[in-house]
């Protein structure tokens, strides 16, 4: 629930500045702070969740994205190839978040999770908003491919969804169509 919240305060101020007769500022989906909150509510779950261990109940691995960007290849690949990797990302952390949170037994816990797992479903929103086709993902195969690897703890899982999140996904965001026209 934080996370709309957080959500519906970044989009208040935006239209309130846009009230006061100001330069329009960028459009809500392209402006950085949404993306921001997201990064900060991920980096303190992972914060919140490092010492879990008593009624974490995480058994087992879970298939995540790689972060790493190469920015020779990244310029090679147009906003499609882009926004499969991320939607493909977003997919497997959603994927693990919700085997984490069948797992978990403790109710702050869970709520953390719930929270992550509602600004994952927002930002497949924001895409398609920017007008980012919302490609068919099959489902990506338990054992993983070179673009994946694996992690064992929440701390970890949530320590990737960040990092995805300030790199790949900013990336995404900050190159799209949608948000360059605003720059001009």
């Amino acid at each position: 629930m934080s996370s709309i919240s957080g959500l519906v305060a970044v989009l208040l101020t935006v239209l309130q500045w846009a009230g006061r007769g100001l330069p329009s500022p960028v459009r809500p989906i392209c402006d950085p702070r949404v993306l921001d909150r997201f990064i900060m509510e991920a980096r303190d779950t992972e914060t919140a969740l490092r010492g879990c261990k008593a009624g974490c109940g995480v058994t087992g691995t879970f298939v995540v994205p790689l972060t790493n960007v190469d920015f020779v290849v990244l310029e090679t690949k147009d906003t499609e190839e882009q926004a499969l990797e991320v939607q493909s990302g977003l997919s497997l952390f959603g994927q693990a978040l919700g085997a984490v949170r069948e797992s978990v037994s403790r109710a702050a816990v869970q709520s953390l999770i719930d929270n992550n797992k509602s600004n994952i479903h927002s930002l497949g929103q924001v895409l398609r908003s920017l007008h980012i086709k919302d490609l068919s993902l099959s489902p990506v195969p338990a054992g993983g491919d070179s673009a994946t690897r694996k992690v064992s703890s929440l701390s970890e899982l949530f320590r990737v969804h960040t990092n995805f999140l300030r790199g790949k996904v900013r990336l995404l965001l900050t190159n799209a169509p949608a948000c360059q026209q605003n720059s001009t």
